[in-house]
């Protein structure tokens, strides 16, 4: 995989590859949102300072090219709004998944949907991926709303996918595209 490129989405939404300068942004907006955020995302909970933050974004850049998930800062109207990226890319078996979080102020401004599109996009034309995964824990209606809207199949529910904060399992249900869907 080549070095991530700037995505364009619309003339309001930006696709920037993540850099260590997004670090402030990123922390700023879990910091201030732990309620909203922290309900879907185990993370938050362990997110508490700004190095935890410069922690996370090292883990991403550190690795090869080659082998490095393309992760992205998505800007609206030229303001941080949120991450979306690649997860736990098979190269062999063509196979990858997208995760995404949206702070609160711009929820429902259709810019996820059109964020993940894009990443679609790419995978399918650029990366060589056969088939795409959404996951979102049960009961997470926008997040779910997003592979729905974009002709993802709903395949199953993992039991206890994914282990929220305060030690509590959650559900989570997959989602998948194919490139010949």
């Amino acid at each position: 995989m080549n070095q991530p490129k700037t995505i364009r989405v619309t003339d309001n939404i930006l696709l920037r590859p993540i850099e260590l300068s997004d670090a402030f942004d990123i922390f700023n907006t879990i910091d201030t949102q732990r309620e909203f955020l922290g309900k879907w995302l185990p993370f938050v909970a362990f997110t508490r300072k700004v190095e935890d933050t410069v922690q996370f974004i090292s883990s991403v850049l550190n690795v090869a090219h080659e082998n490095r998930d393309d992760t992205f800062v998505i800007h609206y109207q030229g303001q941080f709004a949120g991450l979306i990226g690649f997860k736990s890319t098979d190269k062999q078996n063509k196979r990858t998944e997208i995760g995404y979080w949206l702070s609160e102020p711009y929820q429902k401004k259709g810019i996820m949907t059109l964020s993940v599109q894009s990443l679609i996009q790419l995978a399918f034309a650029e990366m060589n991926i056969h088939r795409i995964q959404i996951k979102c824990a049960v009961g997470n209606i926008p997040s779910r709303s997003i592979p729905l809207r974009l002709g993802f199949k709903y395949e199953g529910t993992e039991r206890d996918g994914e282990l929220l904060s305060e030690n509590l399992f959650t559900d989570i249900e997959v989602y998948s595209k194919l490139k010949t869907d």
